[in-house]
C-alpha cells in the first residue's frame, strides 16, 4: 500500500527521499478520465502504453474506463487478468502469430488492427474458422502537420490500400472497421479534418459498411510554451465531423487517448545531490523519468528545502545533469529555479505521467522506484 500525502511537501517533509519519488494524484486522474467519457459519443481506450503503472491504471479504471488501447500480448494481458470488466483492444499493425493466438483465444481480443494484406493473411492463418470472427481494422496514415509527433511515418495506408484492405477482409468473412492516428501532441484540430476527409473518401470508395471508427489519440498536454485548444474543441469535431459520415447504426465510435488521460495525474520529485555554481546534479535525468526533455516537452518546474516548503525568491537559470556517468545526461534547456537552491534540496516536476515511466531505463543503476499518493496534483 503506497503511502498517501495531502502535498509533495508533505511528503518531502515526512520521508525526506534520496530517490527520485513519483507523486501521484488518483483524483486528478480520474477527473479527468470522467472529462473524456462525459465528453465523447463512444468508448474511450486508455493508451497503455502512455503509462502502464498500475496504481495509474487503477485511478483510470476508477473514473470509469473500461476500454483499453494495448499494443502487445503484455499490455493486454495485465488488463485482462487485473480487470474482469475490462476490454482489450490489439491496435498495433504488426503482430506475432503466437500474441494473435493469445489475444483471440486467451483474453477473447476481438479488434485486430491491420495495414497490410500480409498482416490480414497472419491473422486469418492464425485464427482459421473461429465461430465469432474478430473486427479487422485498416488504419488509415494521416497528414500530422500540426503534431508534436508525426505517427503515420510508420504506419497506415492511403485511400487505394485502405479500400483493398476493406474488400480483402470482406472475402475473407471478417467484418471491418477504420482507424487513424493524427499525430502525439496535437496543437490544432486541423490533422483531425484531414481524417475525416480521407475517411469519407474511403467509405464512399469501398462502400464498406464499417463496424468502428477509431478516431485515435492526439490529445494535447498543456506542456510549457505551448498553448493547446481545450478537449472541447476536438471533441466538438469529431462529433460533428463522425455525424456527417453518416455511419451504420451499429457503427462504435472510439477514441484513445493516451498523454491527455495521465500527464496531470502524476509529478517527479529529484533531489539535489550536488551544485556546482549554476549547474545542479539530480537523481533523475533524461535516462530516467525526463526522457521527454529530449523530445522537447518542456515540464513546469518547482522546489522544495529541506523543510518540504516551496522555495521562493529570486531565480536565475540552471543546467540540469541526470544522475549517470554519461554527458548526454542532460535536460536541453536551462531551468529557471531558486538562486538559494543548494545540495539536499529538492526539484519537482509537474505533467510527468505520460510517458516518463514508461521509457525509463536503468542505465548505471539508476531506476525510480519511489512512489507515493498525494491529494493535490502539480501540473
Amino acid at each position: 500500500m503506497l503511502q498517501s500525502f495531502q502535498t509533495t511537501g508533505h511528503m518531502i517533509k515526512a520521508l525526506r527521499p534520496e530517490v527520485s519519488t513519483y507523486c501521484i494524484c488518483p483524483s486528478a486522474l480520474e477527473k479527468t478520465a470522467r472529462a473524456f467519457l462525459d465528453g465523447f459519443p463512444g468508448h474511450v481506450l486508455y493508451a497503455v502504453k502512455a503509462n502502464p503503472m498500475p496504481e495509474v491504471v487503477d485511478a483510470l479504471h476508477g473514473g470509469g474506463i473500461r476500454h483499453f488501447d494495448t499494443a502487445s500480448i503484455t499490455e493486454i494481458s495485465s488488463i485482462s487478468e487485473r480487470y474482469d470488466d475490462a476490454s482489450t483492444y490489439f491496435m498495433h499493425p504488426v503482430k506475432g502469430w503466437q500474441a494473435i493466438g493469445d489475444a483471440y483465444h486467451r483474453y477473447s481480443v476481438r479488434h485486430f488492427v491491420v495495414d497490410h494484406g500480409d498482416e490480414l493473411n497472419k491473422i486469418h492463418d492464425v485464427l482459421g474458422a473461429v465461430d465469432e470472427l474478430p473486427v479487422i481494422v485498416v488504419r488509415l496514415s494521416t497528414p500530422s502537420s500540426d503534431a508534436k509527433f508525426n505517427l503515420s511515418e510508420k504506419f497506415g495506408v492511403g485511400l487505394d490500400a485502405a479500400v483493398t484492405l476493406l474488400r480483402e477482409a470482406a472475402v475473407l468473412g471478417y467484418p471491418v472497421g477504420l482507424c487513424f492516428h493524427v499525430g502525439s501532441q496535437c496543437l490544432s484540430t486541423d490533422g483531425y479534418e484531414a481524417a475525416f476527409d480521407l475517411t469519407a473518401k474511403v467509405l464512399a470508395a469501398s462502400n464498406a459498411p464499417i463496424q468502428c471508427l477509431d478516431v485515435g489519440g492526439g490529445f494535447p498536454a498543456p506542456y510549457l510554451g505551448t498553448n493547446p485548444p481545450p478537449l472541447s474543441n476536438f471533441l466538438n469535431v469529431i462529433k460533428r465531423r463522425t455525424d456527417e459520415l453518416n455511419l451504420p447504426a451499429e457503427c462504435q465510435l472510439m477514441c484513445e487517448p493516451g498523454r491527455a488521460l495521465v500527464a496531470t495525474g502524476m509529478s517527479v520529485v529529484a533531489q539535489v545531490q550536488l551544485r556546482r555554481d549554476n549547474v545542479l546534479y539530480l537523481n533523475d535525468g533524461i535516462y530516467g523519468t525526463l526522457g521527454g526533455a529530449r523530445l522537447g516537452l518542456k515540464f513546469p518546474t518547482r522546489a522544495y528545502n529541506t523543510n518540504g516548503h516551496i522555495s521562493d525568491g529570486e531565480t536565475m537559470p540552471f543546467k540540469i545533469f541526470g544522475p549517470t556517468c554519461d554527458s548526454l545526461d542532460v535536460l536541453p534547456y536551462e531551468v529557471e529555479l531558486p538562486a538559494s537552491l543548494t545540495m539536499g534540496d529538492w526539484v519537482e516536476f509537474g505533467l510527468m505521467g505520460a510517458y516518463g515511466p514508461a521509457v525509463r531505463t536503468e542505465f548505471n543503476g539508476f531506476r525510480p522506484e519511489h512512489y507515493c499518493y498525494v491529494d493535490e496534483p502539480y501540473s
